[in-house]
């Protein structure tokens, strides 16, 4: 059996708890035990199904505990891989038992999600995003989003602010975004998988800020596309480096992640932020699975390795469907010779 590991019902719902549970394998299974990002867990659930129908002996239980939860997971070795959407500092990586591989899976997007049933459409710029989330818009008929909104008739309801209790890539992702497009909030808040926002309502997971904005009217809170695609939560247009409007789609993702190839490190462990292009979406990012580039056990390591090696491949065909963009060729050539490099006993697993 190939199973993602979640406590809850449903596709999208992350297992809380931040112990990866083991898993009882069958006679003869490879185990493989992983968690981190709730950012990517909808592709990876699927992932893991679709893998299960051709490789009944591996099985793959990932926990969907946030960034800030896989790597300290993988720093302590309690699971085979871990996964984060921010890549690992200078100083996390300074705390590895070895060597640690960031290898990019996905693009996916970060988009603001509101709750107002009445308006549809909503464009945001840079500056808005930025007061609102420091409390200085305060209600959505503000003058700085009327201005952008014209044609929409906004409400006078107070902003209601959600955002990531827990260590996590999605507020890495989002709060780099918002250092690069506002001194005020590089300044005040600063960037990282654990801020201090200045206001709002913390919950925990891609989930529960999604339904912490689907049950209260006037909220707006940033999650991950695929959970405000299969929510059915509305979510705004934004302004790109370009002065462009920009909705979150497969093809503003893939812009994205284009025009950040150039500037991609060997290691592969930088944000895309604020891309330059006309098409590209503001708050995109790669989602990383992070390995040690040796590992102790062959049949596992190797198990593990044929299963990244085919979510690099034949795995980037269905995350469409799930609002996942595919690798540019590029970035999947690096990612390629990051798996190429992994070893057991100085020996090559692949």
């Amino acid at each position: 059996m190939l199973a993602a590991c979640s406590k809850s019902e449903g596709p999208v719902r992350a297992s809380s708890g931040s112990e990866p549970a083991p898993a009882k394998a069958a006679e003869g299974t490879i185990s493989i035990q992983g968690a981190g990002a709730t950012f990517p867990y909808p592709l990876y659930s699927k992932w893991v199904a679709v893998y299960q129908k051709e490789h009944p002996r591996v099985e793959v239980n990932y926990q969907s505990i946030g960034s800030g939860g896989g790597i300290k997971q993988i720093l302590e070795k309690t699971v085979d891989f871990g996964a984060s959407d921010a890549p690992m500092n200078d100083g996390e990586m300074a705390k590895a038992q070895g060597k640690i591989l960031h290898v990019p899976m996905t693009l996916g997007a970060v988009v603001l999600a509101y709750n107002l049933p009445d308006v549809a459409g909503l464009k945001l710029t840079p500056e808005t995003v930025a007061g609102i989330y420091l409390g200085e818009i305060k209600t959505w008929n503000d003058p700085k989003i009327a201005a952008d909104n014209p044609d929409l008739k906004l409400p006078g309801d107070a902003i209601s602010v959600a955002y990531r209790s827990d260590g996590s890539g999605t507020t890495a992702v989002f709060t780099d975004y918002l250092a690069a497009v506002s001194p005020a909030w590089k300044e005040k808040v600063g960037a990282g998988k654990s801020v201090k926002f200045p206001v709002g309502m913390g919950a925990k997971g891609n989930e529960g800020v999604a339904g912490q904005v689907k049950t209260t009217p006037g909220s707006i809170g940033y999650i991950e596309l695929a959970y405000a695609k299969q929510t059915g939560l509305s979510f705004a247009t934004l302004k790109n480096a370009a002065g462009k409007f920009v909705e979150p789609s497969l093809e503003s993702i893939s812009a994205a992640g284009a025009g950040f190839v150039a500037s991609m490190p060997d290691d592969m462990r930088k944000n895309i932020v604020n891309p330059s292009g006309d098409a590209a979406y503001p708050i995109s990012a790669f989602t990383y699975i992070l390995v040690y580039a040796e590992m102790p056990d062959g049949e596992k390591s190797k198990a593990l390795v044929d299963f990244l090696w085919w979510a690099l491949h034949d795995g980037q065909k269905v995350g469409a469907d799930l609002n996942y963009a595919a690798l540019p060729p590029e970035v999947v050539t690096k990612a390629e010779a990051a798996l190429k490099s992994i070893t057991v006993g100085g020996k090559s697993v692949l």
